[in-house]
């Protein structure tokens, strides 16, 4: 049994939650999903399980997405997931972990409170709270405590959030319900309505992963998928091209543009004057998603780049950010009463 003390950092969003611990690096990464039995309540798997689990279960087992836009929507489930995935570290150590968590700037007092106690009753010791868009850019390798303004956006499973960030915080932000999930319902539409087609959702993500884009692609390139087809309900497989991809995909992407558009036309001319020169940051897994880059960039005329691992760009943020506990207070921070302070 080890007696030093641990140091976590979390990053929970709607489609994925990744841990870091101190001195290891990203131990475990899981998909942010529980299966749990409709009847009993009781928790029958967690993560990777439940997600092989998604579509193929009976009316008994239903999946729950517990973290939604970075906040709680299932209390109890949350804490079942978070003991999960805290076990093999707090069971090996002789004191209980301090856990800094990850936390859209969009969060409310109410939702930062939920995130404090389901922590805490998953076995932390102490709780900090830090910005995602901060965490990131740290991820990146900024030093977001400098008074230089640095625009991240960070398109995540269930929103995107877009976060001014200066000397340690986020000066102004957006955060909408087009992400990830969303680019995977326009796919889900698109087929239905092109090929009279209905197919799940696991295949509409694996779908936008091989071949989705937001600008066309040098090469058109094709898929075969499977579905049920809507008139004889009978199996069907149809070919997907990127091209029609791209188009069906530009409505959720337009939503995202505004979103930018709209905090930059907030933001101090002295920040925005920072980020013309600074670029923007994308990250979140919405970002692999083939040319959403240059469409910003060509939208926004501001140059844009994608980190180097967009989907753990937060945690690794944030495990840096695991040395400056110490001067950190714990518990409530309440972010948006400091924006309204600020503004």
């Amino acid at each position: 049994m080890q007696i030093l003390d641990r140091d976590i950092a979390l990053d929970m969003g709607t489609a994925g939650v990744a841990l870091y611990v101190k001195g290891k690096g990203i131990t475990n990464r899981q998909p942010t999903l529980v299966a749990v039995d409709k009847y009993s309540g009781k928790l029958l798997s967690v993560g990777v399980e439940a997600l092989n689990m998604l579509g193929r279960t009976p009316a008994s087992i239903v999946p729950i997405r517990p973290i939604v836009g970075g906040a709680i929507s299932d209390y109890d489930m949350t804490v079942a997931m978070l003991r999960e995935l805290l076990h093999a570290d707090v069971s090996r150590s002789l004191f209980k972990p301090r856990v800094l968590v990850c936390v859209p700037g969009s969060i409310t007092g109410v939702e930062e409170r939920a995130m404090i106690d389901a922590v805490t009753e998953a076995g932390a010791r102490k709780v900090y709270l830090v910005e995602s868009a901060v965490a990131t850019a740290y991820g990146a390798g900024l030093d977001a405590s400098k008074p230089d303004g640095h625009l991240i956006i960070d398109i995540g499973g269930g929103t995107t959030e877009t976060a001014v960030v200066s000397l340690g915080g986020v000066s102004e932000c957006e955060s909408i319900k087009t992400a990830g999930a969303a680019y995977d319902d326009a796919i889900i539409r698109h087929i239905r309505r092109r090929y009279n087609v209905l197919v799940g959702e696991k295949t509409a993500e694996e779908l936008k992963m091989a071949i989705g884009s937001v600008v066309p692609r040098p090469e058109t390139l094709v898929e075969e998928v499977k579905g049920r087809d809507l008139v004889t309900g009978l199996p069907k497989t149809v070919q997907v091209s990127s091209a029609e991809l791209a188009e069906a995909l530009m409505e959720p992407t337009r939503d995202i543009l505004e979103s930018i558009h709209m905090v930059l036309e907030r933001t101090p001319p002295e920040l925005v004057s920072d980020i013309s020169q600074n670029g923007i940051i994308l990250s979140g897994g919405g970002s692999l998603i083939y040319g959403i880059d240059r469409l910003v960039e060509r939208d926004t005329g501001i140059r844009t780049v994608v980190v180097d691992d967009p989907v753990s760009c937060a945690a690794y943020g944030a495990g840096k950010m695991l040395n400056r506990l110490n001067g950190m207070s714990d518990g409530m921070v309440n972010f948006a009463r400091k924006r309204m302070l600020r503004a």
